[in-house]
């Protein structure tokens, strides 16, 4: 049985933890890639997302009041049925179509559920599957139904099945990161606003660990989630789906450096730019040739200690805001060099550049960007000057005109103790 929610979590919808536009992408891209249709319900059986890949017997079927509605019933039910298991459920929809439902659950409270199938199987006669409802069979008077029917694709149970489970581990992982996400981000500013309140660095730092071991609680199972990518890199190259294969290890990778991180602060630089080519490399995957990027990093600073994930907030913050609006042309530099007291680590993009009143709001940590207040300026600028003093805070540069581009500026001693910071 379902765990007693809190308040929190009462009142949570899928929505306010993931966007609809993140959603549809991840229904669009499974969907193709298995080759099911897909549909994500709320908690009430309403769809969220617009369909994909839904069969013309389907579409059809939809397109008539009475039996649109046996569909939603079907849907609404299907992830209902999950939700009490608490794990994927495959059943027959009222017309004889194999369907499943995988269910979002976070904090033990039911989201919604992701619906896809609309499939024959063509092992059927060794599966026994229930319809969820009475069966409704007064389409097959409809002569275009039927051949729509006969047309519809045939899979294997266990591959349906192998898809229901895959969807249901993705889904939780989605959720549960958004989820901590939002925690860490209340956390991280929670803690902000009492080092500028306080300015008792003993205070800061109680506070930050606290923060911490908080949002440990929150954080999936990184054997787990390991387990998963590593069965599907094992499966892309099985199948030798190179790039697959490559942006799996990637992403495994930077999982890895962020959730079996020490309890130190400090990394190697060697670390921190490893992490950074990593996210590059998976956002040029993901965008194609809508941007370039370059590194350049002597190899004679790799050794050198830096602030655990310094450089990727920076590095994302030109994704999100210099090439993610553009359709293309988009660059993203990174140089480091010394002036023989500090190391100095520039991050410039070509994008429209950061008008003052934003970039104010930004370094003080109250500006919001798609719904949600971004932290990520703020967050680094506050570490750094924590670490070592105010003349080490960010140094931004932008004319804020389009094709401006903006220059983040980094320095950090080439020569600390790590146990005076």
């Amino acid at each position: 049985m379902p765990k007693e929610t809190s308040r929190e979590t009462q009142k949570l919808k899928l929505e306010d933890l993931i966007s609809v536009d993140v959603l549809q992408k991840v229904q669009d891209n499974f969907s193709t890639a298995v080759g099911i249709a897909m549909i994500i319900v709320d908690r009430e059986g309403v769809p969220i997302t617009e369909p994909s890949n839904f069969s013309p017997f389907c579409q059809t079927i939809r397109t008539t009041g009475a039996r649109r509605d046996l569909c939603f019933l079907c849907d609404n039910d299907g992830g209902r049925r999950a939700m009490a298991t608490g794990e994927p459920s495959i059943y027959q929809c009222h017309c004889g179509l194999v369907d499943f439902a995988a269910p979002i659950i976070v904090r033990d409270q039911y989201l919604g559920a992701f619906i896809a199938g609309q499939v024959r199987l063509s092992d059927g006669n060794e599966v026994n599957l229930e319809h969820i409802i009475p069966p409704d069979s007064t389409w097959r008077q409809d002569k275009k139904l039927q051949t729509l029917h006969d047309e519809i694709r045939e899979i294997t149970y266990p591959k349906l099945r192998s898809a229901a489970y895959t969807l249901f581990f993705l889904a939780e992982y989605l959720v549960e990161e958004s989820y901590a996400a939002a925690t860490q981000q209340e956390l991280s500013a929670q803690t902000l606003r009492l080092m500028e309140e306080s300015k008792q660095r003993v205070e800061l730092e109680k506070s930050l660990r606290e923060a911490e071991l908080q949002a440990l609680s929150y954080q999936v199972n990184p054997h787990f989630l390991f387990n998963v990518l590593n069965t599907i890199g094992r499966l892309a190259l099985a199948e030798r789906a190179g790039r697959t294969e490559s942006i799996v290890c990637a992403f495994a990778d930077m999982m890895r450096y962020i959730l079996k991180k020490g309890k130190s602060q400090n990394v190697s630089l060697r670390s921190e730019m490893t992490h950074v080519r990593n996210y590059l490399s998976i956002q040029e995957v993901r965008m194609g040739d809508r941007f370039t990027y370059s590194l350049d990093v002597p190899e004679k600073y790799e050794s050198m200690l830096c602030p655990f994930m310094s450089l990727h907030p920076l590095v994302e913050n030109c994704i999100n805001y210099a090439v993610e609006p553009r359709e293309g042309g988009g660059k993203i530099d990174i140089r480091a060099r010394d002036d023989g007291k500090d190391l100095i680590l520039d991050i410039a993009d070509n994008g429209d550049g950061i008008e003052p009143e934003i970039l104010r709001a930004a370094l003080d940590g109250v500006n919001e960007h798609r719904g949600r207040v971004s932290i990520g300026l703020h967050n680094v600028d506050s570490r750094l000057r924590h670490f070592f003093g105010n003349d080490y805070g960010l140094v931004v540069e932008s004319p804020g005109t389009p094709g401006g581009g903006t220059l983040v500026r980094v320095r950090i001693p080439l020569e600390y103790d790590p146990c005076d910071v």
